[in-house]
């Protein structure tokens, strides 16, 4: 009888998982699906989702497509995660509403995320990239930290009706 080999779900997964271009049809499927998750899993109330909503609003109406850009994740034609450059100041991206649905985290698919936002901003003249998370998301800090990002800074705050601890953090492309 023949052993049955296992396959590693990340290959399975990226293999079916394509990214492209953000368009303004995406938006309201990431502000829904940002202010649903956070609710659900961090307990966010209902100030969160229009924030999102507002960014990318934001976003549609004010980016510069030569420096910023966003991206959509999708597999078998749903979306699956997202990820947004934005232009902080001349020199340094602000990477933005990052997100893999969870039933994709730890496929792989964050890191191809990132690759891609953090390729845009180098590739398009920024030194540096910034970004503001929250110490619960774990598994998205070890990331940052793996891939050369540095913590900045960390402080405890109220936002959103939890109480969190907000982090920065800075990557610096070597020059």
């Amino acid at each position: 009888m023949l052993e049955r080999q296992a396959i590693p779900r990340f290959a399975v997964a990226m293999d079916k998982i394509t990214i492209r271009d953000f368009t303004a049809d995406d938006a309201p499927w990431i502000a829904e699906t940002h202010g649903a998750l956070y609710r659900r899993g961090e307990g966010f109330d209902e100030t969160f989702q229009p924030l999102v909503a507002s960014i990318l609003e934001d976003f549609i109406t004010r980016s510069d497509p030569d420096r910023e850009r966003g991206w959509i994740a999708e597999r078998g034609g749903a979306r699956v995660g997202c990820i947004f450059c934005t232009r902080l100041d001349d020199k340094t991206a602000k990477l933005r509403l990052f997100l893999v649905l969870p039933d994709l985290r730890g496929s792989g698919l964050g890191q191809k995320l990132l690759n891609e936002c953090m390729s845009f901003a180098q590739s398009h003249g920024y030194e540096g990239m910034q970004l503001w998370t929250h110490e619960s998301h774990r598994a998205a800090c070890a990331l940052y930290r793996r891939n050369g990002w540095q913590l900045r800074a960390s402080k405890p705050v109220h936002s959103f009706g939890c109480d969190l601890v907000e982090q920065s953090w800075t990557y610096s492309f070597e020059l």
